[in-house]
């Protein structure tokens, strides 16, 4: 699980409240709190 404000690296990160498919491109990108529903938690994919 990661969090809004970590950069856990390249990937697909899905919002744990509503599922939300996330994607960030490079190595430094910062999660951001879900555009959707504002949640804070992540799973990588």
């Amino acid at each position: 699980m990661c969090t809004t404000g970590e950069k856990p690296g390249k990937g697909k990160y899905k919002c744990l409240k509503c599922g939300f498919i996330l994607e960030l491109n490079d190595a430094t990108d910062t999660l951001p709190p879900c555009p959707k529903c504002k949640a804070t938690k992540w799973e990588k994919l």
